[in-house]
């Protein structure tokens, strides 16, 4: 790149830095263009008239020069290295409890790729960054102006087809350990000052002789402690050189390259843009930015850089969202790949770093912690100074040795000490000895590795060593107790005013509850509805987070929440402090949580991926909820489309239940059925018949999904012939299904005998022929688990079950009955948990309740059956076989009181009647009430289509007898009505 002609200032360290490439690589060659091309960077860089001021995200050493620079310099123009469309949400950070992260959330994404969403963009922000001091004078010194010069969160994923920002540390030196490293969800981060070698052999290479373990450690010995105490020309000079030193030895990757040049040609078009507007002086500003982009190298680079040659892309129709969440230690060192414990331990070295230089760090008035400060008064108009000239500073910092602070014992002792007392809480046998050891190691650690002074690295590993021994005896190991003693994971909080409006409706209606559900941790909410009626609100709001949020925001104790059902009592635990980042989010999809619940019901239900199961979950959802019967019919009938375009049976099962459900709950709380249901029963009952003989033979389907088909034909049945469908549809598709395997073959079986083409004694004939066949018992308990599963569509089987698996029990050799009883648990538990009650139940009443009773008990299977009493009635016989006296008459003389007040009460005044002296007509009461009413038996005669004359008969049959021997045409009817299955 073409640029002005290089200074003087540096000619000194030009020239001993080719001396010493030419010595170590024995003649010009790229190292030598490589370390004066680092020189020529921070010599442009320092030359700028508009002051670049690089840092490094996080960093003590850069937030202390920053907060004097502020104070030395006043500048009037701050520019901040952040996305540019976050800057009116920074007023809000005096609300909140730093840490805290600024979000760009877009839910409803234009312009990217569906797989993408939802989009989100996160810039955390501690106290002891130089971002935040940058931030907090702009906004509370009067005149000062803050801008924001990088790129948009719509042009982060613009720039990056794979969707992941390089803002984000390649490689996270340990996976996040617990909830609080995940505060940030997916989001893609953004941080100022990206200072990690893009060069993995020179970032290994600076570890080893470093004598560290990861690169946060080496930043704090090597740049962290040495910059603290330095002067403002030597921080920029350091950083500029780190900065280009990092840049030049960085490896060949085009898109991120670009995407670095990019974003530099956009911060310095926007700079120029808003000086241009304004006609501000560049000595009057100060540019903030990341010691990787100070160093740039692109045309476009300070104030008399080209312009015109690079364009802003418009943004997208995507519509961006913005909020603060809370952040944490935790979660800023898994967003951006830092050792953990770092960000902890560089609050730290932040604190003792003001009490040491007792430099004064800029808070935002208002801050949660913050000290209340007098009135400031507005910059005075007053001459810019005249800029000194620039002098080599960098020079002096590389040819010093290094500072070898003093040995500071007392306060190594007391983290010794403290280590050793957390240990001890922590279920570790830590004694005084340990202490001393851990003291010692330190400082045999810290001189092994070259310094004098151990850090807080040192004395972590020193802990880790005498400590922990062979296993951890509590939650936490020595080196996250460790980070705790540092400083802690200190987490954010986001205030109530900051809040979007969602959040504050949240809280202000569970506000009758009485605890303060901003603070981090599980409360317990107790709600008495029945003596507290007001609080039924609040248990509305509560189900609906438990819908909406993480499990663990909102869990019940007590009380549940069914159709139909109004609990009277519940208990909860609110950890809605700890989730908070989570309700703010909820934010961004609508101004309250029953907005948000109905939009995420349609989407499930609309989506392409949305099954009938599915869409019948939000139709209860919506009443269980919402109590919206529009928006219940709506999704109603949109589970009546999905159900007619599928073609496989996979979620019958949840289908048959949730249609069972909600067809209970309109029967019980409305006088007549909505139509989709109606229609859904009706269409339900075509489509799955048409689909059984497929699905006996598909081998993909499962009995349980086979038997939900069959529960849901013959539940719904009264109902679908009510509505017209035809009971012959089902009786063809049972006929035309086939099946090879033994478990479907069963059902099959079972859904034949409720049909009626299959008798129960056929059945037990089938199931007795199976076991004494040698070739099939093997595969018998497969036959026992379509029977378990046919008590579904088919409860009254439950007998029938009972004796299959009781012969079982008794024929079946061990070597076939051992391996299937784990097969038949598991069944139960899993498949069929709701149909074992039945069993059981089936089972109390067939078996003897006491062990004395089994050795005279006989299975009701081997006992003679009796006679069908309704089989002469659907006999062809002619023949009425005489039907013995009641056993009633005996009961009824016993207890003749009884009798005459039933008699008194239905107005019958005949006296008691002598047994053999009946005053009846022949045939009996039922001929004599025949006799008294002829009408209304020529009114049935009628209506069965009978033609014939009364006849006559003597004889004392009973009064049906009496019946059909008069009306022979009306018997004949009524057996072909019985006759039908």
């Amino acid at each position: 790149m073409s640029g002005p002609r290089a200074s003087g200032v540096f000619t000194a360290l030009r020239t001993q830095l080719q001396e010493a490439a030419t010595e170590f690589a024995g003649g010009p060659d790229a190292l030598e263009s490589i370390l004066l091309g680092m020189v020529d960077d921070v010599d442009r860089a320092v030359r700028e008239p508009l002051e670049i001021f690089p840092v490094c995200h996080h960093s003590p050493a850069s937030a202390l020069a920053m907060a004097r620079r502020l104070r030395e310099k006043q500048p009037k123009v701050v520019y901040l290295e952040l996305c540019e469309d976050m800057a009116p949400l920074l007023t809000e950070l005096r609300n909140c409890r730093l840490p805290v992260a600024v979000q760009a959330f877009a839910g409803d994404i234009d312009g990217f790729p569906q797989e993408w969403a939802p989009l989100s963009v996160v810039a955390p922000i501690t106290e002891a960054s130089a971002e935040y001091q940058a931030i907090a004078y702009a906004l509370d010194t009067p005149g000062v102006e803050l801008v924001l010069v990088d790129r948009s969160s719509d042009h982060v994923f613009q720039w990056n087809d794979t969707a992941q920002t390089d803002d984000a540390s390649a490689g996270a030196e340990e996976a996040p350990k617990s909830e609080e490293a995940a505060l940030h969800g997916e989001a893609v981060g953004v941080e100022i000052g990206d200072l990690r070698p893009r060069f993995a052999e020179l970032e290994e290479h600076l570890l080893r002789h470093g004598k560290v373990r990861h690169w946060s450690e080496w930043w704090h010995q090597y740049v962290e402690v040495p910059l603290g105490d330095s002067d403002h020309d030597t921080y920029r000079q350091v950083m500029f050189l780190i900065g280009s030193l990092f840049r030049r030895l960085a490896p060949g990757d085009g898109d991120r390259v670009r995407v670095d040049e990019d974003r530099e040609r956009y911060m310095w078009t926007r700079m120029r843009e808003h000086m241009a507007a304004t006609g501000t002086d560049p000595e009057d500003c100060l540019y903030v930015c990341g010691a990787f982009h100070a160093a740039s190298r692109v045309e476009e680079f300070g104030v008399d850089g080209r312009s015109g040659s690079f364009t802003i892309s418009p943004r997208t129709a995507t519509t961006w969202q913005y909020g603060l969440i809370p952040s944490s230690h935790a979660a800023i060192e898994a967003q951006f790949g830092l050792a953990p414990g770092s960000v902890s331990i560089a609050a730290t070295q932040w604190q003792k770093s003001l009490k040491r230089t007792r430099v004064r760090p800029y808070r935002l008035e208002g801050q949660a912690g913050a000290r209340t400060s007098r009135a400031k008064k507005a910059l005075p108009a007053a001459a810019p100074a005249a800029p000194q000239p620039a002098t080599d500073r960098l020079s002096g910092f590389l040819q010093q040795p290094p500072v070898l602070d003093g040995l500071d014992e007392a306060e190594l002792l007391g983290w010794s000490v403290d280590i050793v007392r957390a240990a001890r809480r922590n279920g570790y046998l830590a004694s005084t000895a340990d202490a001393i050891a851990v003291f010692e190691t330190s400082i045999l650690l810290a001189g092994m590795r070259d310094r004098a002074r151990p850090t807080p690295y040192d004395f972590q590993d020193a802990a880790v060593t005498c400590i922990e021994k062979d296993r951890v005896p509590g939650r936490r190991d020595v080196r996250r107790l460790v980070e705790i003693m540092m400083g802690g994971d200190r987490i954010g909080q986001v205030g109530y005013e900051a809040l979007p409006p969602l959040a504050r409706d949240v809280y202000d209606r569970l506000e009758p509850l009485g605890l303060k559900l901003q603070q981090r941790g599980v409360q317990r909410a107790l709600l008495d509805i029945a003596g507290r009626p007001e609080l039924a609100a609040c248990s509305d709001v509560l189900w609906m987070l438990r819908r909406l949020m993480p499990a663990a925001a909102a869990r019940p104790i007590m009380g549940e929440r069914r159709l139909g059902e109004r609990s009277i009592q519940e208990s909860w635990d609110l950890a809605l402090g700890t989730h908070q980042r989570a309700l703010i989010e909820l934010g961004y999809e609508g101004v309250s949580i029953e907005q948000v619940l109905e939009q995420r019901l349609r989407r499930e239900a609309y989506g392409p991926r949305a099954t009938t199961a599915g869409v019948l979950a939000a139709v209860e959802d919506a009443l269980l909820y919402l109590r919206s019967g529009r928006l219940a019919d709506e999704l109603g009938t949109r589970a009546l489309k999905v159900l007619s375009a599928e073609r496989t049976v996979d979620g019958a099962p949840e289908v048959l239940r949730r249609a069972r459900t909600l067809l209970a709950y309109y029967r019980t709380s409305r006088p007549e059925l909505p139509a989709w249901i109606e229609s859904f029963v009706k269409a339900g009952y075509a489509h799955y018949c048409t689909l059984l003989p497929t699905a006996f033979r598909d081998e993909d389907a499962t009995v349980g999904q086979v038997a939900a088909m069959l529960g849901f034909l013959f539940s719904m049945e009264s109902l679908a012939l009510s509505l017209g469908c035809d009971r012959t549809q089902l009786e063809l598709a049972v006929a035309q299904s086939h099946p090879e395997d033994p478990s479907k073959t069963a059902l099959l079986w079972a859904a034949q005998v409720q049909l009626g083409t299959l008798s129960r004694a056929e059945l037990r004939d089938r199931c007795d022929a199976l076991l004494d066949n040698p070739l099939v018992v093997p595969s018998y308990p497969r036959y026992l688990n379509g029977f378990v599963h046919a008590l579904e569509p088919v409860p009254g089987l439950a007998d029938v079950v009972v004796e299959a698996v009781s012969k079982a029990f008794g024929r079946l050799p061990d070597t076939v009955l051992l391996p299937w009883l784990p097969l038949l648990i598991t069944t139960l538990r899993k498949g069929a948990a709701d149909l074992a009650p039945l069993l059981i139940r089936e089972a109390g009443r067939v078996f003897p309740g006491r062990l004395p009773a089994l050795d005279t008990w006989v299975p009701p299977w081997r006992m003679p059956q009796l006679e069908d009493p309704f089989a002469a009635s659907r006999s062809r016989h002619t023949t009425i076989a005489a039907v013995p006296a009641p056993q009633g008459a005996a009961l009824l003389a016993a207890h003749p009181a009884a009798c005459d007040a039933v008699a008194e009460l239905l107005g019958c005044e005949d006296g008691w009647q002598q047994q053999g002296t009946s005053a009846l007509p022949p045939g009996g009461a039922g001929a004599a009430l025949l006799a008294a009413y002829p009408a209304a038996c020529e009114a049935v005669a009628g209506l069965l289509g009978c033609d014939g004359d009364w006849g006559t008969v003597a004889g004392p049959f009973p009064s049906g007898a009496t019946l059909v021997v008069r009306r022979p045409a009306t018997s004949q009817s009524l057996e072909a009505l019985l006759a039908r299955p």
